[in-house]
């Protein structure tokens, strides 16, 4: 005899007996559609252990991967103000509020100083999460308040891009964050101060057109959507088929838009080698402002 017998044919538990997966336990991966548990994927960096997908993840994942432990969170008092009285569905205040109980943050970029493998770094890191990592007067505040504080501390910046481009509530003043980020990351460059752009899923629009692109090394995750316009744009645009790959990091790396493509898992090891080469000291000194 088997040591399993059905002993009664078909589901037996009621349906309102049933209990739903909680929310957050379970992840499907957009690319290959394999489920997984969402504390694996956070165990392996949220990187699809199929299909090798990185994840998007918030700017508050890529501090505790980066960072070793501590660090300090800067400028986060600065928030967006609807200074045109925008409204399209939706007003621009509202939007934002919908942001804000959505995300728990206050724009859509973060910003933090601490060490990676004891080197002293401050990060800029968009979150996609909010209105889509746009860029607007908020973004470009807080880049150059990041370039003002690393100047002041000789701390190399690395800004982590992910985003769909200039804000349009804002108009023009988002469009300004181009030449206000572009203007100050000269200003760094003047005093001797290392640049690193990271440009990660998607990254596109005026990021792509101002900052993401001025690093003194740009480097990407691997399969990166990286461009100005969208490819399903341009090809409507110009009625052709674009080449395969066409606006990945692999495509832009073949073709000199990238210094190297780097994998999540060795991101904060490629980190150390990249401020080794630029001399930067190690410090074991703890943050001096409030630390997270």
């Amino acid at each position: 005899m088997s040591w399993f017998k059905r002993l009664k044919e078909g589901i037996q538990t009621a349906t309102k007996n049933k209990k739903e997966t909680p929310d957050g336990l379970w992840h499907k991966c957009t690319r290959c559609n394999m489920l997984t548990t969402v504390k694996d994927l956070r165990e392996h960096l949220y990187i699809c252990p199929k299909c090798d997908y990185h994840t998007r993840i918030s700017s508050a994942d890529y501090f505790d991967i980066l960072f070793d432990g501590k660090y300090t969170r800067l400028f986060d008092e600065i928030v967006s103000v609807d200074m045109l009285d925008f409204k399209d569905v939706k007003s621009y205040e509202d939007r934002l509020a919908e942001a804000y109980k959505k995300t728990n943050l206050k724009d859509s970029m973060a910003v933090a100083s601490g060490k990676v493998n004891k080197y002293p770094l401050v990060i800029a890191c968009m979150d996609f999460g909010f209105i889509g990592g746009s860029m607007g007067s908020v973004v470009g505040e807080k880049i150059s308040r990041a370039i003002d504080y690393a100047i002041v501390h000789r701390t190399p910046l690395m800004i982590i891009s992910k985003s769909g481009g200039a804000r349009m509530m804002e108009s023009a003043f988002s469009l300004m964050q181009m030449a206000k980020s572009s203007a100050k990351l000269t200003l760094l460059a003047k005093n001797g101060i290392p640049y690193l752009s990271m440009m990660t899923d998607p990254t596109t629009g005026g990021v792509t057109a101002s900052f993401a692109m001025l690093g003194d090394i740009n480097f990407s995750e691997p399969g990166a959507l990286i461009g100005f316009a969208g490819p399903r744009v341009i090809k409507e645009t110009i009625k052709r088929d674009l080449p395969e790959g066409f606006q990945t990091s692999e495509y832009l790396l073949e073709h000199g838009f990238l210094d190297f493509i780097v994998h999540r898992n060795d991101l904060k090891n490629k980190l150390t080698d990249i401020l080794a080469c630029f001399d930067i000291k190690k410090s074991d000194a703890e943050p001096l402002e409030e630390a997270v």
